[in-house]
C-alpha cells in the first residue's frame, strides 16, 4: 500500500534565555494578542511566512503553521527582530 501525505504544519520551540515583558509587546506591536485571564502567553501572527508564535513571559517561543524548517528559521528570526526591545537584559 502507497501512502500519500503533506507536511501542513511544524510545531518548533525556541528559548531566547531571556524574560519578555509581554503586556508592552501586545500593547506596541498590532499583530500581537495578549489575554493572561485566557492564556499565559502573547500570540504574534505573522502574515509572511504565515505563522504564529507563541510568546512566553520566560523566553520560551512556539512556532506553528510553517510548512517547511526554513519557514520556521524564518519566522523565528523576524519574531526576534519584532520584539528584540522587549526582551529584559
Amino acid at each position: 500500500m502507497e501512502v500519500k501525505f503533506n507536511i501542513e504544519n511544524i510545531v518548533a520551540s525556541a528559548s531566547l534565555n531571556r524574560e519578555l515583558d509581554l503586556y508592552a509587546i501586545a500593547r506596541d506591536l498590532d499583530n500581537v494578542e495578549y489575554e493572561p485571564e485566557q492564556f499565559p502567553g502573547a500570540i504574534l501572527k505573522l502574515k509572511k511566512p504565515k505563522t504564529s508564535l507563541l510568546l512566553f513571559k520566560n523566553g520560551k517561543m512556539i512556532c506553528t503553521g510553517a510548512k517547511n524548517e526554513a519557514m520556521v528559521h524564518q519566522a523565528v528570526e523576524l519574531a526576534v527582530k519584532e520584539i528584540s526591545a522587549y526582551i529584559k537584559k
